[in-house]
Protein backbone atom coordinates (compact mmCIF):
# COMPACT_ATOMS: atom_id res chain seq x y z
CA UNK A 1 0.00 0.00 0.00
CA UNK A 2 1.37 3.45 -0.92
CA UNK A 3 0.91 6.37 1.48
CA UNK A 4 0.10 9.28 0.28
CA UNK A 5 3.02 11.76 0.78
CA UNK A 6 2.26 15.02 -0.54
CA UNK A 7 4.11 17.73 0.76
CA UNK A 8 2.02 21.18 2.60
CA UNK A 9 0.73 23.59 0.44
CA UNK A 10 3.45 25.94 2.19
CA UNK A 11 6.30 24.00 0.71
CA UNK A 12 5.38 25.65 -2.53
CA UNK A 13 6.82 28.72 -0.95
CA UNK A 14 10.33 30.03 -2.26
CA UNK A 15 13.16 29.47 -0.50
CA UNK A 16 16.71 30.88 -0.19
CA UNK A 17 20.12 29.44 1.57
CA UNK A 18 23.15 31.57 1.79
CA UNK A 19 26.38 30.16 2.89
CA UNK A 20 28.23 32.63 5.10
CA UNK A 21 30.87 33.10 1.99
CA UNK A 22 27.96 34.65 0.54
CA UNK A 23 26.90 32.07 -2.17
CA UNK A 24 23.48 31.76 -2.50
CA UNK A 25 20.82 28.99 -3.20
CA UNK A 26 17.32 29.04 -4.28
CA UNK A 27 14.42 26.57 -4.10
CA UNK A 28 11.43 25.53 -2.52
CA UNK A 29 9.88 25.90 0.94
CA UNK A 30 10.07 21.70 2.30
CA UNK A 31 8.78 20.99 5.68
CA UNK A 32 7.76 24.12 8.03
CA UNK A 33 7.92 27.35 6.37
CA UNK A 34 10.42 29.99 8.77
CA UNK A 35 13.99 30.64 8.68
CA UNK A 36 16.92 28.15 10.20
CA UNK A 37 20.20 28.93 10.65
CA UNK A 38 23.54 26.09 11.74
CA UNK A 39 26.51 24.78 10.39
CA UNK A 40 26.22 23.55 6.50
CA UNK A 41 27.28 20.13 6.08
CA UNK A 42 26.38 17.01 3.53
CA UNK A 43 25.49 13.85 4.54
CA UNK A 44 26.26 11.08 2.23
CA UNK A 45 23.99 7.87 2.67
CA UNK A 46 21.74 6.72 0.55
CA UNK A 47 19.34 5.60 2.73
CA UNK A 48 18.74 6.51 6.57
CA UNK A 49 17.61 9.34 6.64
CA UNK A 50 15.07 9.23 9.57
CA UNK A 51 18.03 7.95 11.56
CA UNK A 52 20.51 11.45 10.50
CA UNK A 53 17.48 13.45 11.01
CA UNK A 54 16.79 12.14 14.66
CA UNK A 55 21.07 11.53 15.59
CA UNK A 56 21.42 14.25 18.22
CA UNK A 57 24.90 14.74 16.90
CA UNK A 58 23.24 16.96 14.71
CA UNK A 59 22.54 19.46 17.04
CA UNK A 60 22.89 23.22 15.17
CA UNK A 61 23.78 21.72 11.82
CA UNK A 62 21.37 22.21 8.71
CA UNK A 63 22.11 18.81 7.01
CA UNK A 64 22.45 18.47 2.94
CA UNK A 65 21.51 15.32 1.55
CA UNK A 66 24.14 14.13 -1.25
CA UNK A 67 21.98 11.58 -2.15
CA UNK A 68 19.14 13.32 -5.04
CA UNK A 69 16.01 11.39 -3.99
CA UNK A 70 14.91 11.79 -0.45
CA UNK A 71 11.60 10.25 1.40
CA UNK A 72 10.99 7.81 -0.54
CA UNK A 73 10.08 5.59 2.95
CA UNK A 74 8.65 8.29 4.68
CA UNK A 75 8.28 8.19 8.09
CA UNK A 76 7.23 5.53 11.20
CA UNK A 77 7.77 5.82 15.01
CA UNK A 78 9.98 2.93 15.27
CA UNK A 79 13.51 3.96 13.55
CA UNK A 80 14.02 7.45 15.74
CA UNK A 81 17.27 7.73 17.30
CA UNK A 82 15.91 9.89 19.85
CA UNK A 83 12.84 11.84 21.00
CA UNK A 84 12.65 14.48 18.24
CA UNK A 85 14.34 15.82 14.90
CA UNK A 86 17.88 17.36 16.15
CA UNK A 87 19.21 18.92 13.02
CA UNK A 88 18.44 22.51 12.55
CA UNK A 89 17.55 22.33 8.97
CA UNK A 90 17.24 19.71 6.22
CA UNK A 91 18.34 20.42 2.21
CA UNK A 92 17.38 17.62 -0.59
CA UNK A 93 17.32 18.04 -4.27
CA UNK A 94 14.13 15.70 -4.78
CA UNK A 95 11.38 15.14 -2.02
CA UNK A 96 9.18 12.39 -3.42
CA UNK A 97 6.10 12.92 -3.63
CA UNK A 98 4.80 9.63 -1.93
CA UNK A 99 5.85 6.88 0.48
CA UNK A 100 6.81 3.67 -0.62
CA UNK A 101 6.78 1.75 2.17
CA UNK A 102 4.41 -0.53 4.07
CA UNK A 103 6.26 0.68 7.35
CA UNK A 104 5.24 4.77 6.28
CA UNK A 105 3.07 6.41 8.95
CA UNK A 106 2.85 9.51 7.50
CA UNK A 107 5.41 11.50 5.06
CA UNK A 108 8.58 13.23 5.52
CA UNK A 109 7.70 16.23 5.11
CA UNK A 110 4.75 16.47 7.31
CA UNK A 111 6.96 14.88 9.74
CA UNK A 112 9.32 17.87 9.36
CA UNK A 113 6.72 20.50 9.16
CA UNK A 114 5.21 18.97 12.53
CA UNK A 115 8.41 19.36 14.49
CA UNK A 116 8.54 23.04 12.68
CA UNK A 117 12.02 21.88 10.67
CA UNK A 118 12.56 24.76 8.26
CA UNK A 119 14.02 23.36 5.08
CA UNK A 120 14.35 23.19 1.63
CA UNK A 121 14.03 21.36 -1.52
CA UNK A 122 14.48 21.54 -5.53
CA UNK A 123 18.33 22.73 -4.41
CA UNK A 124 21.30 22.26 -6.68
CA UNK A 125 22.88 19.99 -3.71
CA UNK A 126 25.95 18.94 -6.26
CA UNK A 127 26.80 21.95 -6.70
CA UNK A 128 26.19 22.81 -3.05
CA UNK A 129 28.49 19.69 -1.62
CA UNK A 130 30.95 20.67 -4.08
CA UNK A 131 31.14 24.31 -2.77
CA UNK A 132 31.09 22.63 0.86
CA UNK A 133 34.24 20.26 -0.51
CA UNK A 134 36.30 23.23 -1.19
CA UNK A 135 36.10 25.82 1.25
CA UNK A 136 35.24 23.88 4.40
CA UNK A 137 31.75 23.55 6.24
CA UNK A 138 30.32 27.04 7.32
CA UNK A 139 27.64 29.10 8.73
CA UNK A 140 24.11 29.05 7.01
CA UNK A 141 20.63 30.00 6.73
CA UNK A 142 18.17 28.85 5.25
CA UNK A 143 14.56 31.00 4.66
CA UNK A 144 11.13 30.75 3.12
CA UNK A 145 10.09 34.19 4.71
CA UNK A 146 13.48 36.34 3.71
CA UNK A 147 13.74 37.14 0.12
CA UNK A 148 17.21 39.29 0.39
CA UNK A 149 19.81 37.15 0.25
CA UNK A 150 21.99 40.28 1.21
CA UNK A 151 19.83 40.59 4.43
CA UNK A 152 19.55 36.81 5.34
CA UNK A 153 23.23 36.80 4.98
CA UNK A 154 24.12 39.58 7.41
CA UNK A 155 21.83 37.27 10.54
CA UNK A 156 24.19 34.33 9.08
CA UNK A 157 27.23 36.23 10.24
CA UNK A 158 25.71 36.85 13.38
CA UNK A 159 25.69 33.56 14.23
CA UNK A 160 27.79 31.39 16.69
CA UNK A 161 30.75 29.47 15.03
CA UNK A 162 30.47 25.19 15.64
CA UNK A 163 34.74 26.26 17.13
CA UNK A 164 34.14 26.56 21.05
CA UNK A 165 30.41 25.53 20.80
CA UNK A 166 29.56 23.43 24.22
CA UNK A 167 26.41 21.03 23.00
CA UNK A 168 26.29 18.30 24.79
CA UNK A 169 24.51 19.52 27.85
CA UNK A 170 21.78 20.52 25.58
CA UNK A 171 20.85 17.30 24.18
CA UNK A 172 21.44 15.06 26.91
CA UNK A 173 18.72 13.36 28.94
CA UNK A 174 17.37 15.31 31.85
CA UNK A 175 16.87 12.25 34.30
CA UNK A 176 18.91 8.84 34.79
CA UNK A 177 17.41 5.74 33.38
CA UNK A 178 17.85 2.11 32.70
CA UNK A 179 17.85 0.23 30.01
CA UNK A 180 17.92 -3.94 31.08
CA UNK A 181 19.59 -6.87 29.88
CA UNK A 182 18.12 -8.75 27.07
CA UNK A 183 18.18 -12.14 28.63
CA UNK A 184 20.83 -13.41 31.64
CA UNK A 185 22.83 -9.98 33.16
CA UNK A 186 25.89 -10.31 32.32
CA UNK A 187 27.20 -6.64 33.21
CA UNK A 188 26.63 -3.38 34.31
CA UNK A 189 27.67 -0.56 32.35
CA UNK A 190 27.66 2.97 33.25
CA UNK A 191 26.58 4.93 29.27
CA UNK A 192 26.98 9.33 29.41
CA UNK A 193 24.83 10.45 27.30
CA UNK A 194 26.38 13.02 25.37
CA UNK A 195 23.87 12.94 22.63
CA UNK A 196 23.48 9.15 22.71
CA UNK A 197 21.73 7.04 19.56
CA UNK A 198 18.85 4.99 21.47
CA UNK A 199 20.33 1.63 19.04
CA UNK A 200 23.09 2.08 21.13
CA UNK A 201 22.13 0.90 24.67
CA UNK A 202 20.31 -1.51 22.43
CA UNK A 203 23.56 -3.45 20.75
CA UNK A 204 24.83 -3.86 24.97
CA UNK A 205 21.45 -4.84 26.28
CA UNK A 206 20.98 -7.60 23.49
CA UNK A 207 24.67 -8.62 24.99
CA UNK A 208 23.31 -9.16 28.20
CA UNK A 209 24.47 -5.61 29.37
CA UNK A 210 22.58 -3.61 31.90
CA UNK A 211 22.67 -0.04 30.47
CA UNK A 212 22.73 2.60 33.17
CA UNK A 213 22.78 6.14 31.20
CA UNK A 214 22.95 9.17 33.07
CA UNK A 215 22.89 13.08 31.78
CA UNK A 216 26.52 14.30 30.43
CA UNK A 217 26.70 16.25 33.91
CA UNK A 218 27.26 13.38 36.22
CA UNK A 219 30.57 12.95 37.94
CA UNK A 220 32.52 10.35 38.54
CA UNK A 221 30.97 9.50 42.06
CA UNK A 222 27.50 9.24 40.32
CA UNK A 223 28.97 6.92 37.70
CA UNK A 224 31.13 4.86 40.48
CA UNK A 225 28.06 4.15 42.74
CA UNK A 226 26.34 1.77 40.15
CA UNK A 227 29.25 -0.54 40.15
CA UNK A 228 29.90 -0.23 36.89
CA UNK A 229 32.04 -3.35 34.73
CA UNK A 230 32.49 -0.50 32.33
CA UNK A 231 32.27 2.66 31.45
CA UNK A 232 30.94 4.39 27.70
CA UNK A 233 30.99 7.48 26.82
CA UNK A 234 28.49 8.42 23.79
CA UNK A 235 28.44 10.31 20.65
CA UNK A 236 27.27 13.51 20.83
CA UNK A 237 27.57 17.39 19.26
CA UNK A 238 30.03 20.42 19.79
CA UNK A 239 33.29 20.97 20.30
CA UNK A 240 35.70 18.54 21.94
CA UNK A 241 37.73 21.51 23.34
CA UNK A 242 34.82 23.15 24.95
CA UNK A 243 34.11 19.68 27.38
CA UNK A 244 36.62 20.21 29.99
CA UNK A 245 34.23 18.46 32.38
CA UNK A 246 33.25 14.97 30.96
CA UNK A 247 37.15 14.82 30.09
CA UNK A 248 38.28 15.38 33.99
CA UNK A 249 34.91 12.32 34.33
CA UNK A 250 36.84 10.18 32.12
CA UNK A 251 40.74 10.62 33.34
CA UNK A 252 39.17 9.46 36.75
CA UNK A 253 37.39 6.61 35.33
CA UNK A 254 41.00 5.52 33.32
CA UNK A 255 42.83 6.44 36.77
CA UNK A 256 40.40 3.75 38.19
CA UNK A 257 40.71 1.16 35.95
CA UNK A 258 37.58 0.87 34.68
CA UNK A 259 37.25 -0.56 31.26
CA UNK A 260 36.14 2.07 28.66
CA UNK A 261 34.60 2.17 25.26
CA UNK A 262 33.73 5.61 23.98
CA UNK A 263 32.33 5.77 20.87
CA UNK A 264 32.52 9.61 18.28
CA UNK A 265 32.39 12.56 20.91
CA UNK A 266 33.50 9.84 23.23
CA UNK A 267 36.60 9.00 20.75
CA UNK A 268 37.43 12.39 21.19
CA UNK A 269 37.08 13.08 24.41
CA UNK A 270 39.09 9.62 25.04
CA UNK A 271 42.00 11.46 23.21
CA UNK A 272 42.28 14.39 25.06
CA UNK A 273 41.51 12.53 28.60
CA UNK A 274 45.29 10.62 26.83
CA UNK A 275 46.69 13.98 26.41
CA UNK A 276 46.14 14.29 22.58
CA UNK A 277 45.23 16.98 21.50
CA UNK A 278 41.71 17.67 18.79
CA UNK A 279 41.01 19.52 15.82
CA UNK A 280 37.82 20.49 13.46
CA UNK A 281 37.94 18.79 9.71
CA UNK A 282 37.31 20.82 6.73
CA UNK A 283 34.00 19.60 6.08
CA UNK A 284 34.40 16.11 7.94
CA UNK A 285 32.91 12.81 7.90
CA UNK A 286 28.89 12.38 7.76
CA UNK A 287 27.78 9.17 5.86
CA UNK A 288 27.26 5.30 5.88
CA UNK A 289 29.79 4.26 3.55
CA UNK A 290 33.00 5.52 5.08
CA UNK A 291 36.07 2.90 4.63
CA UNK A 292 37.89 2.63 7.81
CA UNK A 293 41.15 -0.18 8.41
CA UNK A 294 40.76 -1.64 11.98
CA UNK A 295 45.12 -1.93 12.32
CA UNK A 296 44.75 -4.52 15.23
CA UNK A 297 43.16 -6.77 12.31
CA UNK A 298 43.75 -5.06 9.44
CA UNK A 299 40.18 -6.06 8.09
CA UNK A 300 38.68 -2.93 6.15
CA UNK A 301 35.04 -1.96 7.07
CA UNK A 302 32.30 0.45 5.45
CA UNK A 303 31.43 2.27 8.45
CA UNK A 304 28.44 4.82 9.63
CA UNK A 305 30.33 8.30 10.59
CA UNK A 306 29.05 11.78 11.38
CA UNK A 307 31.86 13.89 12.92
CA UNK A 308 33.57 17.22 11.96
CA UNK A 309 36.62 17.36 14.61
CA UNK A 310 38.82 14.11 15.17
CA UNK A 311 41.78 13.24 17.11
CA UNK A 312 45.44 14.67 16.62
CA UNK A 313 47.41 11.43 17.63
CA UNK A 314 50.61 9.64 15.71
CA UNK A 315 49.59 7.03 13.55
CA UNK A 316 52.84 5.23 13.32
CA UNK A 317 53.75 5.75 17.23
CA UNK A 318 52.83 4.62 21.29
CA UNK A 319 52.37 7.12 23.42
CA UNK A 320 53.03 6.56 26.78
CA UNK A 321 50.49 7.91 29.33
CA UNK A 322 49.77 8.35 33.17
CA UNK A 323 47.21 5.68 32.57
CA UNK A 324 49.37 3.09 29.80
CA UNK A 325 50.30 3.23 26.59
CA UNK A 326 48.08 4.73 23.82
CA UNK A 327 48.28 3.73 20.22
CA UNK A 328 45.85 4.47 17.09
CA UNK A 329 43.77 1.36 16.45
CA UNK A 330 41.66 2.58 13.44
CA UNK A 331 42.32 5.09 10.81
CA UNK A 332 40.13 5.99 7.64
CA UNK A 333 41.23 5.10 4.26
CA UNK A 334 40.34 8.09 2.61
CA UNK A 335 42.17 10.66 3.97
CA UNK A 336 44.38 8.95 7.44
CA UNK A 337 42.42 10.53 10.25
CA UNK A 338 42.48 8.85 13.52
CA UNK A 339 39.63 6.66 13.42
CA UNK A 340 40.15 4.89 16.95
CA UNK A 341 42.39 4.81 19.51
CA UNK A 342 43.51 2.11 22.30
CA UNK A 343 45.27 1.81 25.72
CA UNK A 344 47.22 -1.30 26.78
CA UNK A 345 49.02 -1.79 29.78
CA UNK A 346 52.80 -2.42 30.27
CA UNK A 347 51.91 -6.34 29.45
CA UNK A 348 50.46 -5.51 25.83
CA UNK A 349 46.96 -6.24 27.61
CA UNK A 350 43.99 -4.24 26.11
CA UNK A 351 42.29 -1.44 29.41
CA UNK A 352 40.19 0.32 26.95
CA UNK A 353 39.49 2.14 23.83
CA UNK A 354 37.43 4.00 21.20
CA UNK A 355 36.12 4.70 17.56
CA UNK A 356 35.37 7.73 16.05
CA UNK A 357 32.36 6.05 13.72
CA UNK A 358 29.10 4.48 14.75
CA UNK A 359 28.92 0.67 15.50
CA UNK A 360 25.59 0.44 16.35
CA UNK A 361 24.90 1.81 12.64
CA UNK A 362 21.42 2.06 13.24
CA UNK A 363 20.48 2.51 9.48
CA UNK A 364 23.58 0.63 8.23
CA UNK A 365 26.26 -0.92 8.02
CA UNK A 366 27.07 -3.58 10.30
CA UNK A 367 30.47 -4.47 10.10
CA UNK A 368 31.28 -2.83 13.15
CA UNK A 369 29.37 -4.46 15.07
CA UNK A 370 31.91 -6.93 16.76
CA UNK A 371 33.17 -3.79 18.48
CA UNK A 372 30.71 -4.29 21.41
CA UNK A 373 31.28 -8.05 21.52
CA UNK A 374 35.19 -6.32 22.42
CA UNK A 375 33.62 -4.52 25.46
CA UNK A 376 32.16 -7.39 26.53
CA UNK A 377 35.86 -9.44 26.14
CA UNK A 378 37.15 -6.09 27.58
CA UNK A 379 34.70 -6.67 30.87
CA UNK A 380 35.33 -10.44 31.02
CA UNK A 381 38.94 -10.24 30.89
CA UNK A 382 38.76 -7.53 34.11
CA UNK A 383 36.43 -9.84 35.69
CA UNK A 384 38.09 -12.95 35.97
CA UNK A 385 41.58 -10.71 36.76
CA UNK A 386 40.39 -9.09 40.11
CA UNK A 387 41.16 -10.64 43.64
CA UNK A 388 39.21 -12.64 45.10
CA UNK A 389 38.66 -12.60 48.98
CA UNK A 390 42.05 -10.96 48.82
CA UNK A 391 43.93 -13.78 46.91
CA UNK A 392 44.89 -13.49 43.17
CA UNK A 393 42.05 -14.87 40.70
Amino acid sequence: MLADASAPDSSSAPAILVLEDGRTFHGRSFGAVGETFGEAVFATGMSGYQETLTDPSYARQVVVATAPHIGNTGWNDSDDESSRIWVAGYVVRDAARISSSWRAERSLADELAAQGIVGMREVDTRALTRHLRERGAMRVGVSSVETDPERLLARVLDQPSMHGAHLADEVSTDEAYVVPARGDKAFTVVALDLGIKTMTPYRMAERGIEVHVLPATASFAQIAERGPDGVFFSNGPGDPEAADAAVDVLREVLGAGLPYFGICFGNQLFGRALGFGTYKLGYGHRGINQPVMDLTTRKVEITAHNHGFAVDAALDQPTTTPYGVATVSHICLNDSVVEGLELRDAAGELLSFSVQYHPEAAAGPHDASYLFDRFTDLMTARMRAEPVDGQDA
